[in-house]
């Protein structure tokens, strides 16, 4: 593990696995998801799969998770799109196959359209909350929530994974900067999402819409019988290997 100062008293980690970045073996690039770190299951997958295949992969935690600095009240989609693409600009050089979870699915069709598929050679969406703070959030809390954000800034949204997840009213206002299901969201490499229709977090009726907003001309959604969010069982997760490594096979 690596840890690097990108803004005063702001240290981010990450782990390079694999063999080093020549500039021209497609890799991977991990996006997690919402207070999750670069050490799940579905990461640790990707490594293996890194080493196995002498791929490059890099992963990292944004600022707030993880090992990274930072506190996670003060992060915003805004901020983690940033460290994504310092991530991708300063620690990788060659095309990148981009694999997001949830949050990160968001963060990894942000990046692309960021850096306008620059290197992006794939995208693998794993149950992807596109628009989370809008449609998944917002939209869906009731009255007594929206006052509470709206009055004190904050709220504990209760979680079966854990500790409450502290959602705060600037998550909620910065992500109306970078919604995008409102229109289409233009492609120019292969998509292939990976959806549980037993997703209770991000419904699978999210992930379809994901699809149908994409526009390119290799755009794939398996929706997986009975897969919950986590997508972790080994099933699951050979799921998602087999999806990255095809990707990835296709490029060089």
């Amino acid at each position: 593990m690596k840890k690097e100062e990108i803004s005063p008293g702001l240290e981010l980690a990450r782990i390079e696995d694999g063999p080093a970045d020549n500039g021209e073996t497609c890799g991977f690039f991990w996006l997690g998801g919402f207070m999750s770190d670069m050490t799940g299951s579905k990461a640790e997958a990707l490594a293996a799969l890194a080493e196995r295949t002498c791929r490059p992969f890099l992963r990292f935690d944004y600022s707030g998770h993880g090992a990274s600095g930072g506190k996670f009240t003060d992060g915003t989609i805004s901020d983690w799109l940033s460290e994504a693409i310092h991530m991708f600009e300063n620690h990788t050089t060659g095309p990148r196959i981009l694999v997001g979870s949830s949050m990160g699915g968001w963060l990894a069709l942000l990046l692309n359209r960021e850096l306008s598929g620059r290197r992006i050679a794939g995208i693998v969406l794993i149950a992807p909350a596109v628009d989370m703070t809008e449609e998944l959030m917002w939209k869906e809390f009731p009255d007594s929530v929206r006052a509470t954000l709206i009055n004190e800034g904050v709220w504990h949204r209760p979680s079966e994974y854990g500790q409450p997840y502290p959602i705060t009213r600037k998550l909620i206002e910065d992500g109306r900067q970078h919604l995008m299901l409102d229109g289409a969201i233009e492609v120019s490499c292969p998509v292939h999402i990976l959806q549980g229709d037993a997703d209770l977090d991000v419904p699978w009726q999210n992930g379809k819409r994901v699809y149908d907003r994409l526009r390119g001309s290799d755009v794939r959604l398996t929706l997986i019988k009975d897969g919950d969010h986590r997508l972790s069982s080994p099933r699951h997760l050979e799921l998602l290997v087999e999806a990255v490594d095809a990707l990835a096979s296709r490029v060089k």
